[in-house]
């Protein structure tokens, strides 16, 4: 409720002004290939729906309701979740033509987000991704995981479409839900997902390894992560000891284990990732003693990650760190989050879907027609795109008429013969494109005559994806020392669409050090039973250091615990060419097997080299002697780079035609969308308004009740009339498809209630069909409907004396006055206007002083 008081005395002019959003280039993805669902029941869903469209410009045929629920906002059945959410979802993709255009599903707050059946709980997110997986709670507990849990898209790096989880339904979607304790709070997660697009910062992840040891379990993988992150050198990774995030700032990532925590406003940088491994992180909107993942997005994040249910330290059921390598590699925040999930059936996903600061997408302009143009017959249009730079060629640009894919006006394809190359210290490998190549079979081509050149096994290639891995095994060469280059050509074709590229021009040291797992046996040991250990340094000296039983029955894993404290307190050993020990096994059950890890004390594969040789002098036979190296983890820690496969090229000029016979008459958005040539496929957009008039058919489209700005509560009424009396039907549409239809008549008048569009920005057009077939399509109205009003200016004129104020069409405003300011002040009026202009003339003027006070309802 807002309201302003004036006095008769005074004169105040003001103007509104309204702000519409320009299209941008979109990193990452598009609104086009987003379906927002809402809950009609609830007045925050609708809003927050509208708001995402509105920054996202999504479509509003992209808008999908629930229906028939009324259930709350925590937990559906599955039968519950197919009838209100799936069936709803799958026939408006169906009947809007936009079955193979919608990658992500974004499900607007106040939206269950816990399917159960027979005691199994899965998250709403996952089963729109990959179906319900049952057995967690019947099979086994909610520990395990259940047959045709894992995700193969995981750890994939390609394009969704390509590669959808093999045991999703035939429908999958990158789902996310848009939530938080607030309306605002969810509105700021949209907008730091916004604000991060082709935004490139230089801001730090952490990755914490924290006083819980359980909950740390996902450690193991950070080496793995920071080692890409430095070869890509776009984004820094930071393992660290942190226990607690409180107090930090500045962040583009945060992954943690942790319990209980607290986080400020303002930790994160716009399109940040983070999420703690704890049990119950995704139960957001129940009594809960862990700090769940609203946490982070109340804290600057674009999206989070939190289980519903006991998962159980199992890091695969938690974001890998790898998701911040996929970030800035370009791919959205959706797709970073389930690449790095390999089992994320009891994970709830919340955040903005489409956010990628690393995306780099393609500039562009229509060069013909001009905006607002008027098309006949068949017509020649042309555009320009330039691709962000030469390592992000261009492959693909569709054509979208309002929104619609309407077709593919040019497809690079991989061309047969030509030719990449690929040069390791002055060694090259050459490879041919062979026909009907992708970008994936491409990569996988490359890296088998990598192998196959490199016999000596000094250098190995990897293909994930249209990327390639390459691991450097020689221990004498430093990564500095190992040169890359690669290049392309047309080959035996006549055109080059074809390219590799390197990540650096020389391989990157790992940050890890070697590894070795010894498994010690189970054994009951007699007094005197020993382990010894001796150590072969890289320049040859050997160091020993050993255990003894002197127990009357002793176990395994005492005494390797036992041999590993002697290695570590060992000065020799723990200097820069030495190593160091901790042993793994069940304290509960110390006769059980372990496992003795050694470890090099300074990173990188030279290390590797140090020989070790596990042995029991003691006459007892439980364990034989061991002897290798540090090589456990040899592949990990080789000196790394990374080539990737990309098709296209960086500009576009294209010139086509469209025969506008098959379109129905009127106003008109053609959108071009250009798509990067890898896999991240970054889409950039441009937008262009015409006319299309093909036959005398037209129609007027007249608000009779609303204007630019109109109160959510209201109701607004349009006009809609034909030039001819032969009209089969006239529709209105508006966000999430038709509001109305009337037929067998060349005019219509429709009233739409704003509450039932919820407040928002929203577009309104009709499409009038004649009785031979024709339609027409009419300009589109953009009205704001507005839920809450700050106080407004009011304007006195005359003698009478006249009201004036800027006014929200369909909002009631009640006028009050008084003759002393100290009086009360009593209802005299209730004006309900029709457009953003509010009047009322005092019908009992007064020639004394009388204040007046204007309230909206």
């Amino acid at each position: 409720m807002a309201e302003t008081v004036l006095s008769r005395c005074c004169r105040i002019l003001a103007g509104l002004v309204v702000i519409l959003c320009p299209l941008r280039a979109l990193a990452g993805g598009s609104g086009f290939n987003v379906l927002v669902v809402v809950n009609p029941n609830s007045t925050n869903s609708l809003a927050l729906g509208n708001y995402y469209c509105e920054r996202r410009q999504v479509p509003p045929q992209n808008v999908v309701r629930l229906q028939n629920w009324t259930g709350g906002n925590v937990t559906w059945s599955r039968g519950e979740f197919n009838q209100a959410l799936f069936a709803p979802l799958v026939n408006a993709l169906s009947t809007r033509g936009l079955a193979h255009q919608i990658d992500f599903v974004l499900l607007s707050m106040d939206i269950p987000y816990q399917v159960t059946e027979l005691g199994d709980v899965n998250s709403t997110t996952s089963v729109l991704f990959y179906g319900f997986k049952p057995g967690s709670a019947t099979a086994q507990t909610s520990c395990g995981v259940p047959d045709f849990s894992s995700n193969s898209y995981a750890f994939s790096e390609t394009r969704f479409r390509d590669s959808p989880p093999d045991t999703a339904p035939a429908n999958c979607f990158l789902a996310m839900m848009l939530t938080a304790s607030s309306l605002d709070l969810a509105k700021l997660t949209v907008d730091q997902g916004v604000a991060s697009d082709a935004s490139f910062p230089v801001d730090p992840v952490l990755l914490a390894t924290t006083f819980d040891g359980l909950r740390s379990a996902r450690s193991v993988l950070f080496a793995d992560a920071i080692f890409d992150s430095r070869v890509q050198g776009k984004v820094e990774l930071v393992s660290t000891n942190q226990d607690s995030p409180s107090g930090l700032n500045g962040l583009l990532g945060y992954q943690t284990g942790l319990a209980q925590f607290s986080m400020s406003p303002g930790t994160f940088v716009p399109g940040a990732m983070a999420d703690s491994l704890t049990s119950y992180g995704g139960t957001i909107l129940q009594p809960n003693g862990q700090t769940t993942l609203l946490a982070f997005l109340a804290a600057g994040a674009a999206g989070s990650y939190g289980t519903l249910v006991e998962p159980c330290a199992d890091p695969r059921k938690f974001p890998s760190p790898k998701d911040y390598f996929y970030q800035a590699r370009g791919f959205s925040l959706a797709e970073c989050y389930y690449q790095s999930l390999l089992n994320p059936f009891q994970g709830l996903l919340v955040g903005e879907p489409l956010a990628a600061p690393f995306a780099r997408p393609a500039t562009g302009a229509w060069k013909s027609p001009g905006p607002g143009a008027l098309l006949r017959g068949t017509t020649n249009l042309a555009l320009q795109f330039t691709a962000s730079d030469a390592n992000h060629p261009l492959q693909r640009v569709d054509l979208f008429l309002d929104g619609t894919f309407l077709e593919t006006i040019t497809n690079y394809t991989l061309t047969k013969s030509n030719l990449l190359w690929v040069s390791v210290n002055g060694e090259t490998i050459s490879y041919a494109v062979p026909e009907d190549a992708t970008l994936q079979s491409v990569a996988a081509g490359l890296a088998d005559a990598i192998n196959a050149h490199f016999t000596n096994a000094l250098l190995s290639a990897l293909a994930v994806g249209d990327r390639i891995e390459l691991h450097s095994l020689d221990p004498a060469k430093p990564g500095r020392q190992v040169s890359l280059t690669t290049g392309a050509s047309a080959g035996g074709a006549t055109l080059d669409t074809t390219f590799v590229t390197a990540s650096r021009r020389d391989f990157v040291d790992s940050p890890a050090a070697a590894l070795l797992w010894i498994d010690v046996t189970n054994a009951i040991l007699a007094p005197g039973d020993s382990l010894q250990l001796d150590v072969i340094k890289t320049n040859g000296a050997r160091v020993t250091a050993s255990a003894t039983n002197f127990a009357d029955a002793g176990s395994a894993l005492l005494l390797a615990q036992s041999l590993a404290l002697n290695v570590n307190s060992n000065a020799v050993l723990q200097e820069p060419d030495g190593l160091a020990a901790q042993v793994t096994g069940s304290t509960t059950n110390p006769a059980s097997a372990c496992t003795l890890i050694l470890q090099a004390q300074t990173p990188g594969l030279g290390q590797s080299q140090i020989q070790v040789v596990l042995s029991t002098p003691s006459t007892h036979s439980w364990q034989q002697v061991i002897t290798t190296n540090l090589n456990s983890n040899a592949r990990d820690i080789a000196p790394r780079n990374h080539l990737y496969i990309t098709a296209g090229t960086t500009n576009l000029s294209l010139s086509f035609q469209l025969d506008t016979a098959a379109l129905m008459d009127g106003h008109h958005e053609l959108t071009a969308v250009a798509y990067e040539g890898s896999h991240v496929f970054t889409r950039g957009r441009v937008t262009q308004s015409v006319v299309v008039s093909n036959s005398p058919l037209a129609a007027t489209f007249v608000t009779l009740a609303g204007d630019t700005n109109a109160a959510a509560e209201g109701t607004l009424v349009f006009s809609v009339s034909a030039n001819t009396g032969a009209v089969a039907r006239i529709e209105l549409f508006s966000t999430g498809g038709s509001l109305g239809e009337v037929t067998n008549q060349s005019a219509a008048t429709f009233s739409v209630s704003g509450a039932y569009l919820g407040a928002g920005l929203h577009p309104f057009y009709a499409i009038v069909t004649a009785t031979g077939g024709a339609q027409y399509r009419t300009e589109t109205k953009w009205i704001r409907l507005v839920a809450r009003e700050a106080p407004f200016p009011l304007a006195l004129t005359g003698t009478a004396p006249l009201l004036s104020w800027p006014a929200m069409a369909g909002r009631q405003y009640d006028i009050f006055s008084a003759d002393i300011l100290t009086n009360e002040f009593l209802l005299r009026a209730s004006v309900v206007p029709t457009n953003d202009f509010g009047q009322w003339t005092d019908p009992e003027p007064t020639h004394a002083t009388r204040f007046y006070r204007v309230r909206s309802n």
